[in-house]
């Protein structure tokens, strides 16, 4: 598991081999040492924190946005509801890309803002896409513009996904927030 520990951008992860509790693990290594236990984890001297839940940090809900994906399932009432349960093997061999992106230390990453409406509000979002990997990290600036919080990062690997980064990329805001 340690051998992950050494990969750098752009090389995958190596996940297939192992059962859900090594690759959490391994993983879970990655994590903590890119970004729980990174004391210098910030984007252009902003500090990147995760999302605050009834008012802790929540790193187990970064983790999870950070390794799996969303699906829509119905429970027991017939109510269909939204679980990020499914392992996401695209997110998660590109973990160790988070830090060097947040670094900026790939030319050609195309970093910008854009409003968008979410959940009936309009917000920020700042993103770090790298158009050259299909690749993308979704921070969302805190209310106070001083900090900002890591919301996801994933590969685009659907068309449609390629095709609403570049519409976001036309509707960019003049400053970066």
């Amino acid at each position: 598991m340690a051998i992950n520990l050494l990969k750098r951008y752009n090389e995958h992860l190596e996940l297939l081999h192992f059962n859900e509790a090594q690759r959490t693990v391994s993983l879970r290594g990655i994590f903590d040492r890119d970004i729980a236990e990174n004391e210098r984890f910030q984007f252009r001297t902003k500090i990147i924190r995760p999302l605050k839940r009834e008012g802790e940090i929540d790193m187990e809900t970064l983790f999870s946005h950070l390794t799996k994906r969303t699906e829509e399932i119905t429970d027991e009432n017939g109510k269909k509801i939204k679980a990020r349960n499914i392992f996401d093997f695209d997110r998660s061999k590109r973990l160790h890309w988070i830090w060097h992106h947040i670094q900026e230390r790939k030319q050609g990453l195309q970093i910008f803002s854009c409003k968008e409406r979410k959940s009936g509000k309009d917000v920020i979002h700042t993103y770090i896409f790298d158009s050259d990997e299909d690749y993308v990290i979704v921070l969302e600036p805190q209310r106070s513009n001083q900090d900002y919080y890591l919301l996801s990062a994933y590969y685009l690997n659907e068309d449609w996904a390629k095709k609403n980064m570049r519409k976001k990329w036309k509707k960019r805001l003049p400053e970066l927030y």
